[in-house]
């Protein structure tokens, strides 16, 4: 089996991740373009031994990026050059439900991508891909998430639907009934193509999406006020370190095999013929998918 190496990508608010051991910022150069941030790398251990740890911050220390500015692609690249197995997204979101409440975790398990202005793919003319999609997190990390936040006592929901939308604005109410009438749960800027760029690069995927306000559907809260997410925020980011630190303590060491082939899925993605491939192109996906493209000895 391979060594697990656990990820972890913080999103607004969550730009640093402490209480690790051996940790360092390092750079990591991407032919896609230039990742949000250093990677930190640290190991924390547990009762299996060590386990590496490899952290982003999404909008780069400081918050310095938009939704739309961030190369997804580079970071999902970056990752996958730090030997990333799993990778868990920590991401601020709003509630399209009266359950889900300010502070309530919601480990998504469905997207719906409205995004319309990021690259999404790393594959194209002269090398095309079609990975599947229509499970996009892995069960498997999904479950060690919600033991990491049983564990922890974050009051959290399991199972839900991820609008993602483009921003950098908030919705309009329109919008925002729009999508509660579609059956969405929360909504957020940023998990799309980062959920779909994973699948490609083969790396288990799930989310933690933690809840700051309501959107603008609410009678009782109208207008997302930034001033109030950010309060929110810094309750949610130290619940987000707690369950990441017990997550990595009790991750398994070897990295098993993902229930629904997130690990493998490019197995059944390549379309174009050997002989019709794109050589450039292939020399970029060097990391993303050198798995299949390297000829075996």
């Amino acid at each position: 089996m391979t060594q697990s190496i656990l990820g972890i990508i913080g999103g607004s608010g969550f730009y640093n991740l402490p209480g690790l051991e051996n940790a360092r910022w390092e750079t990591i150069a991407s032919p896609w373009g230039h990742p949000s941030d250093q990677i930190l790398f640290a190991e924390i251990a547990g009762p299996d031994g060590s386990l590496p740890i490899r952290f982003l911050p999404r909008h780069g220390r400081g918050h310095k990026l938009s939704p739309s500015g961030i190369d997804y692609r580079a970071n999902i690249d970056a990752m996958k050059r730090a030997g990333v197995t799993d990778l868990v997204s920590i991401s601020a979101c709003g509630s399209f439900r009266e359950e889900l409440a300010p502070g309530h975790f919601v480990l998504v398990d469905q997207f719906i991508d409205r995004t319309f202005a990021r690259e999404k793919s790393f594959f194209g003319n002269g090398l095309v891909a079609h990975v599947p999609m229509g499970d996009p997190v892995s069960p498997g990390l999904t479950s060690l998430v919600e033991a990491a936040t049983k564990a922890e006592g974050i009051e959290h929901t399991r199972g839900g639907t991820y609008l993602v939308m483009e921003g950098p604005q908030f919705s309009t109410r329109a919008e925002s009934n729009l999508y509660r009438s579609w059956g969405c749960s929360v909504i957020g800027m940023t998990n799309m193509p980062e959920a779909k760029l994973a699948r490609e690069a083969e790396i288990c995927y799930a989310v933690v999406a933690m809840v700051t306000d309501f959107d603008c559907w609410h009678d009782d809260h109208q207008h997302v006020d930034v001033a109030a997410i950010i309060k929110v925020m810094h309750a949610n980011t130290e619940k987000a370190q707690r369950l990441v630190l017990r997550l990595a303590r009790d991750f398994p060491r070897q990295h098993p095999p993902c229930p629904i082939g997130s690990d493998k899925s490019l197995d059944v993605a390549l379309i174009t013929a050997p002989e019709a491939r794109d050589r450039a192109l292939i020399g970029k996906l060097d990391a993303v998918a050198g798995r299949v493209l390297t000829p075996k000895a």
